[in-house]
């Protein structure tokens, strides 16, 4: 297919001499009307525009910035008879591939040109390539064929594209983090920053500063101005890591910035324009901290528009082997040694492990074995004392059925354990849906969130 060049010019003399010395070699458009324009870019699709920077009664870069959003992929290079540092600055901060200055060299044109669809080829190439390593890896990074995991993929494809706020929850170890960026590297913003800050790790009294910047002479040391991550991940996503452990005087500043939409440096009299997406994560019970005053209920109900709850690994455990066979591959090249396999016993023991550290601790043991083992076969005694020391069966003796879905039950379970055991068959077979599970159940998902809750603390 022929490149595609659109040239949009009030001045029909000049865009009739351009189409004249491209048409040769490219498929050209031209066009002095702005709205004819969109309707090109719409329908066709356009590799280059050429665009003039006065267009009668339209501004040449908010006519830059509709075609961005129409076409992102689509390079413009700017035209125009008043340029100034400033200016094409101004276009290339806005998206323009370059400028160029009237009267128009066409051999420096044709050249300009040339390279912006040399540029936009590499592009789609780098985006191919990103898509196929993507694959090679599971999805954005992350592996599981289990039906709690193939639903987290779910709706992370459902919600990718839309700027609503996203709540994880789950576990230590489960992956939050991977998850808010595949969230951010699947959908529109991926272009932009994936800016995160652990809300747990920084200081309280330098918390303020760090997420929201400061001005210089906001404070002693402060003997610069200092953007904070706020403003960093403009135009893309922040990751707010363990938002339960957020101050509750910051935890308000937050809520003014996801309401106003701008964000004030500390010690500045200014507000900057902020487009951020938010995506937070809490192995806390954030609902309860909420009852008991200590997160601001507000700011729950800004931050959970999405609620999106990841499984604990002992509850998807039929991705466990995939797990340990990548995790074998990953530290035996890392470490130069040849490629680790498991002893039969060693393979039982990690098959049976509860894992309270989830997929954290799995990579973990993993990394440990690779590291200690002698023989490229890993022995039970190769892994940690809590691994060796852990039952091989569980001694409730329940267990799930395949067929027909029918819960086993050992005579002599207390009705704790039976309770338990029907409670958590029953989230596997609903694929890890509480919402659907309560209603089989026949219960209020608050209920069931309670008694999971319950269960698992027991547990660890």
């Amino acid at each position: 297919m022929n490149t595609a060049i659109l040239i949009i010019d009030d001045e029909q003399a000049i865009g009739s001499s351009l189409y004249f010395a491209f048409e040769n070699d490219y498929d050209v458009s031209a066009t002095t009307m702005v709205s004819d324009a969109y309707t090109i870019i719409q329908t066709k699709s356009i590799d280059v525009v050429l665009l003039d920077w006065r267009l009668g009664e339209h501004d040449g870069l908010d006519v830059l910035v509709e075609i961005k959003k129409l076409s992102p992929s689509t390079e413009v290079i700017m035209m125009t008879a008043y340029g100034t540092i400033e200016s094409s600055v101004e276009a290339i901060k806005r998206g323009a591939y370059h400028y160029i200055t009237k009267p128009l060299d066409i051999d420096e044109l044709q050249l300009l040109v040339e390279k912006a669809v040399e540029y936009k080829q590499l592009q789609t190439q780098i985006a191919e390539l990103t898509e196929t390593i993507d694959k090679i890896k599971g999805y954005a990074e992350m592996i599981g064929q289990s039906p709690a995991m193939q639903h987290v993929f779910s709706v992370i494809e459902r919600v990718k594209d839309i700027d609503s706020s996203v709540l994880i929850f789950g576990e230590s170890g489960t992956g939050k983090e991977l998850v808010a960026r595949a969230i951010h590297r699947k959908g529109k913003r991926k272009t932009k920053p994936f800016i995160s800050i652990n809300c747990a790790a920084i200081p309280e009294n330098l918390l303020e500063s760090e997420l929201f910047g400061f001005v210089k002479g906001a404070f002693t040391g402060a003997v610069r101005d200092k953007k904070g991550k706020l403003e960093e991940a403009h135009e893309g996503t922040l990751f707010l890591d363990e938002i339960g452990e957020m101050p509750p005087n910051l935890q308000a500043k937050l809520l003014r910035v996801i309401q106003e939409k701008e964000v004030t440096p500390v010690g500045a009299s200014y507000a900057k324009k902020l487009d951020v997406r938010i995506v937070s994560a809490t192995n806390k019970n954030l609902l309860r901290m909420v009852q008991d005053g200590t997160f601001r209920e507000d700011l729950y109900f800004r931050l959970n528009v999405i609620p999106l709850e990841l499984p604990a690994l002992r509850e998807r455990k039929e991705d466990i082997p995939l797990l340990i066979s990548y995790f074998l591959d990953k530290y035996s090249i890392d470490m130069q040694r040849p490629l680790r396999s498991l002893s039969d016993r060693a393979y039982e023991r990690l098959l049976a492990y509860e894992y309270p550290g989830n997929i954290r601790q799995l990579s973990n043991i993993i990394e440990y074995a690779v590291a200690l083992s002698k023989q490229p076969v890993i022995e039970e005694s190769d892994l940690p004392i809590a691994v060796q020391s852990s039952p091989v069966s569980h001694s409730s003796g329940t267990t799930v059925q395949s067929h027909d879905n029918i819960l086993t039950i050992r005579i002599g379970s207390t009705m704790k354990e039976i309770e338990q055991a029907v409670i958590e068959a029953t989230l596997t077979y609903c694929q890890g849906n509480r919402r659907q599970t309560a209603q089989l159940l026949q219960i209020s998902e608050r209920n069931l969130r309670n008694k999971l809750h319950v269960y698992r603390e027991q547990d660890e």
